[in-house]
């Protein structure tokens, strides 16, 4: 029985990035020889055992063929005599493919290595590292369409780096032969989420796009691109560029996930303006609530990040434009972002809503004082005491929307009181 680290940690540590876990591979072992060392069997479909300790992953040395579409129409063969460097072969890309023996993996933490000697690179990962590229390691990279989503998150994870000419040829004929139609929805998601998290999510899909993937995965996104809008509000004009630019600034403000969904969903609606009303999008905010909730519902997108995104994408334009809005109708915005029962969530559309007007060629810097503006009206009207209100009220013999009336009142004088 032989032991390796591979791929990622193997790259992290080359790349100088703080290794957190860390991959093994098994070669020349058996399950049942696995468990006779208290290693502990998980999942069905391959053979991969929790460290008795560690609780770190190994897995025997396999090799995977395609035998059907779908995620599982993989036939695996894991028994000693599949060597490391045939494990190495069914991997995505060259920088994940390499390895370094298990007495080695100790120094995989150290920031500026020196076990380069150690490494086990049959596919020419490190000369890949070392040139910035994403390249395939083998043609069977085209038997798992998922491969394509990671390759575009990890050009918006390492964003100096391209994909190899031939890999995006392979991943543009995987697209053109339908092999991307057949992926499951939590799989897309799962790789989309993980790239809206990276340094630069613009660079996903920029890639998907240039691939393909884009307009079979995310379509109303896709025809994003090319919609103009008024350059007076957008300079960048161009709405598709107008995203990325979101993007990428909710990337540099370390926004969360939820926060990023609705900076995707927002605009979806602009891609359905009729051409004879361009550049204006007039009621774009409900066409991209409709369209989000749809593509949420297919991709089974997290209910938290459907709805953050519902408000933000119907109320954005209203929270840009609160400055010019009276105690009264701001308290009606908040009361449409249901910002006084979800407080925090009402921080999140702001969030958002900052991302989306800092998003535009120019404004990168710019200051966005609706989000301190609102959040002082949503403090004046949480600060508003409302069972005294509702007692006395009913003690007058008042119902509920009277009661609620009075309520609203007293909350619009708080917001204007807080005002001045």
């Amino acid at each position: 029985m032989k032991i390796y680290a591979v791929g990622g940690a193997v790259r992290d540590a080359l790349l100088g990035l703080r290794v957190q876990d860390r991959d093994w591979v098994v070669v020349g072992s058996t399950p049942e020889e696995m468990a006779t060392q208290g290693f502990t069997p998980v999942g069905k479909d391959f053979p991969v055992f929790l460290h008795p300790r560690t609780r770190e992953e190994y897995a025997l040395a396999r090799t995977e063929r395609k035998t059907a579409r779908g995620y599982k129409g993989f036939a695996v063969q894991a028994d000693p005599s599949v060597t490391l460097e045939e494990d190495l072969a069914r991997r995505d890309l060259t920088i994940n493919a390499m390895a370094v023996p298990q007495a080695v993996a100790a120094r995989l933490k150290t920031p500026t290595p020196n076990w380069l000697s150690d490494i086990i690179d049959p596919w020419g990962g490190l000369a890949d590292l070392q040139a910035q590229q994403l390249r395939h390691v083998t043609p069977a990279f085209a038997e798992d369409p998922v491969r394509i989503l990671r390759v575009a998150r990890f050009a918006a994870r390492f964003t100096g780096f391209e994909v190899a000419p031939e890999t995006m040829a392979l991943m543009q004929a995987m697209v053109s032969n339908a092999e991307i139609d057949h992926l499951v929805p939590e799989r897309v998601w799962q790789e989309l989420a993980k790239g809206l998290m990276a340094d630069k999510p613009s660079r996903m899909f920029q890639v998907l796009r240039e691939c393909g993937a884009l307009k079979v995965l995310l379509p109303d996104l896709d025809r994003l691109w090319g919609v103009p809008q008024r350059q007076q509000y957008h300079p960048e004009i161009d709405t598709g560029v107008h995203m990325m630019l979101v993007m990428d600034m909710a990337a540099r403000l370390n926004m969360p996930l939820t926060v990023r969904v609705a900076c995707l969903m927002h605009d979806l609606g602009k891609g359905s303006t009729p051409a004879d009303v361009l550049p204006r999008h007039i009621g774009h905010e409900g066409r991209s609530v409709k369209l989000l909730q749809k593509v949420c519902d297919r991709l089974r997108i997290p209910s938290d990040c459907k709805e953050l995104a519902e408000v933000v994408a119907r109320e954005h334009g209203n929270i840009h434009r609160s400055a010019e809005l009276g105690p009264e109708a701001v308290l009606r915005l908040l009361e449409r972002c249901d910002a006084i029962r979800q407080a925090e969530r009402f921080e999140r559309v702001l969030q958002a809503c900052e991302c989306d007007a800092r998003g535009r060629l120019g404004f990168e810097e710019a200051a966005y004082p609706q989000a301190a503006r609102l959040r002082q009206a949503q403090q004046a009207a949480l600060s508003v005491d409302t069972a005294p209100i509702a007692q006395a009220a009913a003690a007058q013999g008042l119902k509920g929307p009277q009661i609620g009336a009075q309520i609203a009142q007293a909350r619009i004088e708080a917001i204007a009181h807080r005002a001045h």
